[in-house]
């Protein structure tokens, strides 16, 4: 007499231990290997094009701390910091305008936000250097009198241009961030005995900056690349003296690489301060905060040799 034994059952016929494992073999992505050979491929490529080319890569180091280049990259920092404080300062008095109920405050900060975000950063740049024309003098009456020509220097310039332009664009976010707070909380404060101003400052800027912050961000790291522009008006700042050392060496290729490179220096150390900037708004609109790039790779490593499912202390 034969009988049947389950597989499944334990040794000498003790009952099943359970159903058998299921192996879960996850599904192959050829295309994903053939796109990452062909990316690999194309940069390995790039690079060797470039390390055949005629260009003079040990120039850059020995150029790279110069006094001239170090003293435009500050020249840089301070342009964007002040540009930046002329467009925050000047996008949030035009928001207010835009949002106002007087037709006339809001049609005329309509026309402004029309006129700069509908020329090119750089004709604005001449048409402040060249108004000479139309106003031979300025005359502030007992504080100030001189020529144009003398009272619009190229620092002035690159500031009005950079500023007044950077606040049509920044009108626009701080509206949009304005706008994106329910109009119940206005009304609440309102209900309390709050006035509009104190509404505006203890209620929906606050919540407005969550909103206003990202895109803000993104305006300092444009406004840092956009300074290049005013090279044109002959203000002195990172690519100007990168293009005068390029001429004087004879190496003028060489120097705008080094250029590039100390913008993505500054670009790079200003996106990490633009993180954490909105890490911190962000706290309220979440329960729990995305981990920082710091933890994340303090995770992969206290992950590294520990058996897969276990968890850690």
């Amino acid at each position: 007499m034969s009988a049947d034994i389950d597989k499944t059952a334990g040794p000498q016929g003790t009952p099943p231990a359970g159903p058998l494992a299921v192996k879960a073999v996850p599904v192959r992505h050829y295309g994903r290997y053939v796109t990452a050979v062909i990316a690999i491929a194309v940069l390995v490529a790039i690079i060797y094009a470039f390390s055949q080319g005629k260009i003079n890569w040990h120039a850059i180091p020995d150029y790279f701390f110069d006094h001239r280049i170090t003293t435009g990259v500050g020249k840089t920092l301070l342009l964007t910091v002040l540009s930046m404080l002329i467009g925050i300062v000047g996008g949030i008095v035009l928001a207010v305008m835009r949002l106002s109920k007087n037709p006339v405050t809001s049609s005329i900060a309509w026309f402004y936000i029309w006129f700069f975000r509908g020329t090119p950063v750089l004709v604005q740049l001449f048409l402040w250097f060249n108004l000479g024309l139309v106003f031979e003098y300025i005359n502030l009456m007992p504080f100030y009198k001189d020529y144009w020509s003398n009272f619009m220097t190229p620092l002035l310039t690159a500031l009005l241009g950079l500023g007044l332009n950077e606040a049509a664009y920044m009108a626009e976010i701080c509206r949009a961030g304005l706008l994106a707070v329910d109009e119940g909380q206005t009304e609440a404060a309102h209900a309390l005995g709050m006035s509009h101003g104190k509404t505006l400052r203890r209620i929906i800027i606050p919540q407005a900056m969550r909103v206003i912050v990202p895109p803000t961000g993104n305006e300092v790291i444009n406004m840092l690349k956009t300074t290049s522009l005013v090279a044109a008006v002959q203000y002195p700042e990172l690519f100007r003296y990168a293009q005068d050392i390029g001429q004087v060496s004879g190496a003028p290729v060489e120097m705008y690489f080094l250029a590039a490179a100390w913008y993505l220096i500054l670009t790079s150390v200003l996106s990490v301060g633009q993180y954490y900037l909105e890490r911190y708004y962000a706290r309220g609109s979440s329960r729990s905060l995305p981990p920082t790039p710091w933890q994340k790779v303090k995770a992969n490593m206290f992950s590294i040799g520990r058996p897969k499912g276990a968890v850690s202390a």
